[in-house]
């Protein structure tokens, strides 16, 4: 699979695509039409699947079969509600704790500063930040997983900062300069992962686009490219896995996952009340979406605080990891059906885990994401309507991409990406 395939030529507009997003509790396929010439996609049919309890493991496949089944009923109510019966190109997201996002940052001295840079230059310095980033996520997944000859294989590669002799531009073919540093952010994937999704796509009979870093997709599709001074969190809560992404001075950083989400409180509740999984999943729902008693929601908050506080040390663990030289963000964008919890955005509040970091503040801006916010992208359906609709629209969102002309520097980025 070639994930930077040409999926658009010439002057023609897309066909209508699919944007799938596999979830650990939900299956959620959206219909929808990029248009490149004015930048922009439009959904017109959106469907939804439960899974079963069996079919997904930390964000992870782990039933072929099950999601194949769960997928095709979410695609078959997407095509039904809009009309549309031949969307066949589809782009889809992938999570779990072992897609690992980060970004490497190689610092190039030139000899002969005087001279400008051209395109082979540019594409050597490219090439060792690559290869750099490759070596880098090799040695992390061998020592997370304990086996040396770990198969991956990048997903996304997007280049994120650079600068000559200390000063930021956009691209440097024809600057001059000494000291040339250049930022890219990389995703890879396991290949038994990548292998499932694959096998799904060809079951499902649809042309795999692109498998894309969900947190990825999350992080680029606010649209803040450009923006020197933006910088947040984003935390996707799914069912089964936390996504975060840290976006720095308009940068992408990383991403990190860690397998706990909204199905560990659901099981908490199951066990707690002595009730089944669906009647917990429900009663869950409701609390988040405010149709409790105050007694109730009191008892719900008293029966999840354990969980909220060990699923905040996740998120403060997965922080850490980041650069401590800087300053975290102290924007945080939710997004995700766990998010709706309040427990979470109390979590989030409390004041402990914030001084055990580099925030610069006292009290965090948390808001939540909602698919309005999501760049490019206009919902004619009226069905995409609160956070956990965020995922799908996201990476429909990435397409546009595809579908504009080539930047210089992207094109460079693949480039030297197919050499390696």
């Amino acid at each position: 699979m070639n994930i930077f395939s040409k999926i658009f030529k010439g002057d023609q507009r897309f066909d209508y695509m699919l944007s799938l997003d596999i979830g650990t509790e939900v299956v959620k396929a959206l219909i929808f039409k990029a248009d490149s010439k004015k930048e922009e996609g439009t959904v017109v049919g959106v469907g939804k699947a439960r899974q079963e309890l069996g079919n997904m493991r930390s964000g992870a496949v782990s039933d072929i079969a099950g999601v194949i089944k769960t997928s095709q009923k979410a695609i078959e109510t997407a095509k039904e509600k809009s009309g549309i019966k031949k969307a066949k190109s589809a782009i889809v997201g992938i999570a779990g704790e072992l897609v690992k996002g980060t970004t490497t940052t190689v610092h190039y001295e030139r000899v002969n500063p005087e001279v400008k840079i051209d395109l082979p230059e540019l594409k050597n310095i490219i090439q060792k930040v690559q290869l750099k980033a490759y070596e880098r996520i090799q040695r992390q997944l061998s020592w997370e997983t304990g086996q040396n000859e770990i198969e991956i294989k990048l997903i996304n590669a997007a280049i994120t900062d650079v600068k000559i002799d200390g000063y930021q531009i956009s691209n440097p073919l024809g600057f001059q300069g000494k000291d040339v540093s250049i930022s890219v952010f990389n995703a890879y994937a396991p290949m038994i992962h990548l292998g499932a999704l694959q096998t799904i796509a060809n079951k499902l009979k649809i042309n795999l686009i692109s498998i894309v870093a969900e947190p990825y997709a999350v992080a680029r599709s606010v649209g803040y490219e450009g923006e020197f001074d933006f910088s947040a969190i984003f935390i996707d809560i799914g069912g089964g896995t936390t996504d975060i992404a840290v976006v720095r001075n308009g940068g992408l950083e990383g991403t990190r996952m860690f397998a706990l989400g909204g199905r560990a409180f659901t099981k908490r509740l199951s066990q707690e009340l002595n009730i089944s999984f669906e009647e917990a999943e429900s009663l869950k729902i409701k609390y988040s979406e405010g149709k409790l008693s105050a007694d109730a929601n009191a008892k719900m908050e008293e029966i999840l605080d354990d969980d909220c506080r060990v699923w905040l040390g996740g998120v403060e663990i997965s922080l850490s990891e980041f650069n401590q030289n800087n300053s975290l963000p102290s924007k945080i964008l939710l997004c995700g059906g766990g998010s709706a919890m309040p427990g979470i955005r109390k979590a989030l509040d409390s004041s402990e885990w914030i001084e055990r970091l580099p925030f610069t503040v006292k009290a965090l801006d948390i808001n939540f994401l909602q698919p309005g916010d999501v760049a490019r992208m206009k919902d004619k359906t009226g069905e995409l309507v609160n956070p956990q609709d965020v995922t799908p629209l996201a990476l429909a969102n990435l397409v546009l991409d595809m579908a504009s002309e080539e930047r210089v520097m992207a094109g460079i980025l693949k480039r030297a990406m197919q050499d390696i």
